[in-house]
């Protein structure tokens, strides 16, 4: 071979081997996708819907057009399918939900959707019927051997309801051995109503506060009162109470006051480790109403461009396709919830990077483009993925979730969920500086947002995964106009029917988003780089035990 051909034959393995860095995403491509996918047709998208059949004929439609291979589950001719069988049990209540609370032999009857937004009984009962069960205040319903915190102090739960405040114990004071600020795992509601079942207890309600829990009581009603999803259980009740749900603030601090009890002082009790739990004497609880459980199979959409090298070692993009269907009108009496910044947009990312991965040369490592199913009931298309993977998580090198995006234009920074102690997060950090983007920490670290997105069933298996934000600081406006924008969506759309579409979105910041994170991946693909969590990590020893599967 001559000198100029041995050249030319380096370069081009150079060239092949090189990460093909984006340009940003076309927004017109996902004005288009968005617009599909939220239009009234699609009727909100809820799992086991014909919005579901539709959505997923979509996915695997637009996939199989870019010329993405299916990277679904295998097949009995060793072929793979488009999809991934996600089975879910599936729960509505029927009738009405009769709501009462007896104070000192006087009856207070409360509205569902109004002062308690109780949830479909996940147990396998098909009626829950509850009469004058007793009321006892758990603090934060928090047990953290590690922290030397208890605030059952002993209490036997069983036959009674707890009544447990949102976020961790020192959210208001932001001090504490609970993250300040920054929320634990111990301050979502999903912690709380798992803890109910560990302590044997008939249900703990969930005590309803907008900064808190960082969102209003529309989107509490909205999210627990229709149909809810869980994974197929052996067992149900060591996962649920019977009785799940939420109370608003108000009727709290009414409750309190009939039993001779000061609801603030006894909020700031609990934020001490001397809190103990009080029995609200002379008050109990009654509830009645029909549940309709069935089994269904839901699906996750998955495409793969296989890796030219190393086509065993997997990077996964992921965004969830599903939102919250048809429920209760809102003031215009639009019943549909078309999630289109939550999550259309998101889906129309991923599947613009997938288009952009499907026209370049093989990275490396193969890369899965992941649609996930029934986030907004809990995670559990990715849940189910994760438990049940495709490809293996010790040789996945890291998982891109993208969840929303920015409908204002470009921004002069990003953020992710929580700020990951990761790698990974290091690298998009420095990918992102070299397009004159900074990163801003979390600026709601309260919300706990790194426990509510598609990359944290991945992150608690030790699989590097981040979940990224559109920045704040926008190019047009400043911070200014993104903190302004983020409050009203937050207030007015978030799991809302008003979650819709509208011209005057500019989504050239969600493309360059896109641009973005479609370098992230690609660059991780192409390298032999295994991103890992940073000492101190809760994720890192769980990573740290597959160590050896990894080359």
């Amino acid at each position: 071979m001559t000198l100029k051909r041995t050249l030319l034959a380096g370069l081009s393995a150079l060239l092949i081997s090189a990460p093909a860095l984006a340009a940003d995403l076309d927004p017109v491509r996902l004005t288009q996708h968005v617009k599909v996918l939220s239009d009234d047709a699609f009727e909100g998208r809820a799992p086991d819907t014909e919005g579901e059949r539709k959505t997923v004929a979509y996915l695997v439609e637009q996939f199989k057009s870019f010329g993405l291979k299916p990277g679904g589950d295998l097949q009995t001719d060793g072929t793979r399918a488009w999809t991934q069988d996600v089975p879910l049990a599936r729960f509505d209540t029927e009738g009405p939900v009769a709501v009462s609370v007896n104070v000192a032999g006087q009856t207070r009857t409360w509205t569902q959707g109004e002062q308690v937004a109780i949830r479909a009984a996940q147990t396998g009962i098909d009626r829950l019927t509850l009469k004058d069960i007793p009321i006892v205040f758990i603090g934060y319903g928090v047990t953290a051997p590690e922290r030397n915190w208890d605030d059952f102090k002993g209490l036997d739960m069983k036959g009674k309801i707890g009544l447990v405040l949102i976020n961790d114990p020192d959210f208001e004071t932001g001090q504490g051995d609970f993250g300040g600020k920054a929320m634990t795992y111990y301050g979502r509601w999903t912690y709380k109503f798992e803890e109910a079942a560990r302590r044997g207890a008939v249900g703990f309600l969930v005590i309803h506060e907008t900064d808190p829990a960082s969102y209003g009581w529309a989107t509490v009603k909205n999210s627990n009162t229709s149909t809810l999803f869980d994974i197929i259980r052996a067992n149900p009740a060591q996962s649920h109470a019977p009785l799940e749900g939420w109370i608003q603030r108000d009727a709290t601090v009414d409750l309190f006051k009939a039993a001779g009890l000061d609801f603030e002082a006894l909020k700031a009790k609990a934020q001490t480790r001397d809190f103990r739990p009080v029995e609200l004497t002379g008050v109990t609880f009654s509830t009645d109403y029909a549940v309709r459980a069935q089994k269904i199979i839901s699906k996750n959409v998955v495409a793969r461009k296989p890796g030219r090298r190393h086509a065993d070692e997997t990077v996964i993009y992921t965004a969830h396709w599903d939102h919250l269907g048809v429920g209760a009108p809102d003031a215009r009496g639009d019943r549909i919830y078309n999630g289109a910044q939550d999550n259309a947009l998101g889906i129309a990312s991923l599947l613009e990077v997938g288009r952009q991965y499907a026209r370049a040369p093989a990275p490396d490592r193969s890369v899965v483009f992941l649609a996930v199913t029934a986030e907004e009931r809990g995670l559990l298309g990715s849940e189910y993925y994760a438990a049940n993977p495709l490809y293996p998580l010790a040789t996945t090198a890291g998982v891109i979730n993208m969840d929303g995006a920015s409908t204002a234009g470009p921004a002069r920074d990003f953020t992710t969920s929580g700020d990951a102690p990761l790698t990974l997060q290091d690298d998009l950090v420095a990918l992102a500086a070299k397009r004159g983007r900074a990163y801003t920490p979390d600026p709601n670290p309260g919300a706990g947002y790194f426990f509510r997105s598609d990359h944290f069933p991945f992150a608690k298996r030790g699989v590097p995964a981040i979940s990224f934000g559109s920045g704040q600081d926008l190019v047009e406006g400043g911070r200014a106009r993104g903190e302004a924008l983020a409050r009203d969506y937050t207030t007015f759309r978030y799991h809302q029917p008003a979650d819709e579409w509208s011209p005057d979105w500019n989504l050239t910041g969600a493309a360059q988003d896109g641009g973005l994170l479609y370098d992230l991946g690609r660059e991780l693909a192409n390298s032999r780089r295994w991103p890992d969590w940073k000492a101190g990590s809760e994720f890192r020893a769980v990573r740290a035990a597959t160590a050896s599967q990894r080359r």
